[in-house]
């Protein structure tokens, strides 16, 4: 199973303030020891939410609202895409991982991805092929 885990952010992570390097060398080493078990298939920090934009959805009409946004406890400074057997897999990597906000309480979020299979016969033959001929393009190109 696919597994999102999203680090919240923080007043420090959306005042734009860089991690320490003490945190960069124990998140590197971290993401090694997942990217050797074979768990990590993506992971990366995200800038503050001031450098962000949202769009509303209404009916047809689209709003574009600009950054910053103020809930920081909803906002996300960074994330991983695993491949774990289970959540409880999951909870346990997570549980090793170095505090995301040294000095600070931090919380991470663990969120199962969708496979193809979860959307039962909604997902019929032609758009289960249209959904596995996406992947197979989008997957390693890069802009």
């Amino acid at each position: 199973m696919r597994v999102m885990v999203m680090v919240k952010a923080s007043e420090d992570s959306e005042a734009g303030v860089m991690p320490k390097q003490e945190l960069l060398a124990a998140m590197g080493k971290f993401n090694e020891e997942l990217v050797k078990a074979g768990v990590m298939l993506a992971g990366d920090g995200l800038q503050p939410s001031s450098k962000g934009k949202r769009v509303r959805f209404s009916g047809e009409k689209r709003t574009v609202i600009d950054g910053p946004f103020t809930e920081t406890k909803e906002l996300i400074a960074g994330y991983w895409l695993w491949q774990v057997r289970s959540m409880e897999e999951a909870v346990e990597w997570l549980k090793r991982c170095p505090n995301p906000h040294p000095g600070a309480e931090s919380e991470v979020e663990i969120r199962q991805v969708f496979e193809a299979e979860d959307f039962g016969t909604e997902l019929t033959p032609e758009l289960r092929k249209q959904e596995e001929r996406m992947r197979a393009d989008f997957s390693g190109k890069k802009r």
